[in-house]
């Protein structure tokens, strides 16, 4: 039988101190890994719907074959491997700026680590997400410069407007989001989760840029089979 609670690491880093933690959950019997930063809880394992369905629904409406796809946020891995479950995902490129989350995927201290790392199509780079998008030039390949990409799945914000680190908030802002825009090819789309209900507002900014913006709300149940709801917004670049 596991202990009720390990702390597996425990980092300094820029924005502030990350640690993973392991526990069991006596109710359920469920051993659950949770990402904090500070006393912020990132990312828990007994909620990943949403962050898998930001994939699943994104990736079914983009167009073509051999998609090449970008998540923005490593974390625990759901979105990633939500993204390889899709057959006509060719390459996916994951940006996570926190060293220590690479790492504990790549070290095995995550369960989808093996998995991540196993699959050809699949590469990690340690960058910060929002700095790329912000580049019309330099882009989120540093393989090859200007690369422009079917989709861009981004789970790293709480929400537009509840954010890790105040320097994000340009992007969530129409010039900001026409940056992102730029480097999606004719047709590519834009996911984006959020633990909040959809927000008006951001729709309408997405709206001056975008050819086409919606919300969806997730409903589903946790571990407990308490109801809980995330919300995803889709958009998309105008066809060619």
């Amino acid at each position: 039988m596991s202990p009720l609670f390990e702390e597996l690491d425990y980092r300094p880093t820029a924005i502030g101190t990350l640690s993973l933690r392991r526990r069991r959950d006596p109710a359920s019997d469920e051993t659950l890994y949770e990402i904090k930063l500070d006393d912020d809880f990132l990312m828990s394992s007994r909620f990943t719907a949403a962050e898998e369905a930001l994939a699943r629904v994104a990736l079914a409406e983009a167009p073509g074959r051999a998609l090449e796809v970008v998540v923005g946020g490593l974390g625990l891995g759901y979105t990633a491997r939500a993204a390889l479950e899709e057959p006509r995902v060719d390459s996916l490129l994951v940006v996570e700026a926190l060293a220590p989350v690479i790492e504990w995927h790549r070290d095995g201290l995550l369960p989808l680590g093996a998995t991540l790392t196993a699959d050809a199509r699949c590469r990690f780079r340690e960058a910060d997400f929002f700095a790329l998008a912000a580049d019309p030039d330099l882009g989120f390949d540093a393989e090859r410069r200007g690369r422009r990409w079917d989709a861009v799945l981004l789970d790293i914000d709480h929400s537009p407007d509840d954010l890790l680190d105040p320097a994000n908030a340009g992007f969530y802002q129409p010039e900001g989001l026409r940056r992102l825009a730029g480097h999606l090819k004719p047709g590519g789309v834009f996911a984006l989760w959020s633990n909040d209900p959809p927000d008006e507002a951001f729709l309408a900014r997405l709206r001056r840029v975008f050819a086409e913006a919606r919300a969806e709300v997730v409903d589903f149940a946790d571990s407990r089979g308490e109801p809980v709801a995330n919300s995803l917004y889709l958009a998309f670049t105008a066809r060619g």
